[in-house]
């Protein structure tokens, strides 16, 4: 499934992102539709909006069917024949739409047979591994990344010149349904989106039994977007698992929609020991302890004092200066409920 994603590029870079060759061959960026409604964000779920590409031809019916655009859409597909007046009334959850059952499901079909195909972006997904302890890890999956662009994820986004060719972070690009309704009073269009699942790769299955349908490469994305040229019968063809990913485990702080800022996409250790913290009582001490046991670069280890060598070796250390301080700091980081009455 796909419950969250992250999608942190700014408007400008999101569309340079995004080039792509029409039918003639020539090098294009997508024209954003509606761009001021389009909010970067490190943590979006459901009934957000996001980004997503289409063919022009949907918007303009004598235009290229094979020319592209941007627009932010609401995700959590409303079928066009949906008749209440709000469209928070749909009694059921279509963030996602499984593969296996999207020709069949009157929520789906229509859309999908008129060609409402469209590509969903992001920088990545999350999804949640369920731990043995009761818990669940969550994970950031994305596509594999050049080594400039794994050290731009969760930076400030650069401005790019003008039409200089992209170089940062690969945009994942997964396979979506959208549909166009409209208030039954009048009032403006609403556009939303799904994104369609399928069963998980081998490398991600660890960590969820599904997985977004993922277009890897711009041939499926063309093939997916093109319906005038695309039949719907070979466009469902490109909807399969993926082995082409990757993912690394990051902080529970994402588990909170509210958090939106780069920690969210960060990557963590799994079972690292979490460093001591130089709280104002012990902050002196601890540097002092660090300068003494470190001793001069230039000394080789046989050279340090013996004190040192000894409480750095020995299982048994003689209670010098440092290792009493050492202890009594090890006491003062203790929860009050587990320290020991002298």
């Amino acid at each position: 499934m796909c419950g969250r994603t992250a999608c942190s590029l700014a408007a400008d870079n999101l569309r340079r992102a995004c080039a792509y060759r029409d039918r003639r061959g020539r090098h294009r960026q997508p024209e954003w539709v509606r761009q001021e409604r389009y909010q970067p964000s490190y943590n979006k779920g459901p009934q957000s909006s996001g980004p997503v590409l289409l063919s022009r031809r949907h918007l303009h019916q004598d235009a290229d069917s094979s020319e592209r655009v941007l627009m932010d859409m609401r995700w959590g597909l409303v079928p066009s024949w949906f008749k209440q007046d709000n469209p928070s009334k749909l009694q059921f959850n279509t963030s996602n739409c499984r593969s296996d059952t999207m020709l069949s499901k009157s929520s789906y079909k229509g859309a999908l047979l008129k060609g409402k195909r469209c590509v969903v972006l992001a920088d990545g997904f999350y999804e949640w591994q369920q731990q043995q302890s009761g818990g669940k890890q969550p994970y950031f999956i994305y596509f594999p990344q050049t080594k400039d662009a794994m050290g731009s994820i969760g930076l400030p986004d650069k401005e790019v010149e003008g039409d200089e060719e992209w170089k940062g972070w690969r945009l994942l690009t997964m396979a979506g349904i959208f549909d166009c309704w409209e208030p039954p009073g009048g009032g403006e269009m609403l556009y939303t989106y799904t994104i369609i699942t399928v069963d998980a790769s081998k490398d991600v299955s660890f960590i969820h039994h599904r997985m977004p349908a993922i277009l890897d490469g711009d041939e499926a994305i063309r093939k997916w977007l093109d319906f005038a040229e695309v039949p719907t019968q070979e466009a469902v063809k490109l909807i399969q698992p993926t082995e082409n990913i990757v993912f690394h485990p990051v902080s529970t702080f994402v588990n909170n929609i509210r958090n939106n800022t780069p920690e969210c996409v960060a990557r963590i250790e799994l079972g690292a020991k979490k460093d001591v913290k130089a709280t104002p009582s012990n902050k002196v001490m601890l540097g002092w302890l660090k300068s003494s046991q470190e001793g001069s670069p230039q000394k080789k280890e046989n050279d340090l004092p013996k004190w040192t060598s000894q409480f750095i070796h020995s299982p048994s250390p003689k209670k010098t200066s440092a290792s009493v301080l050492q202890q009594w700091l090890g006491k003062q980081e203790q929860p009050a409920a587990k320290k020991h009455k002298a």
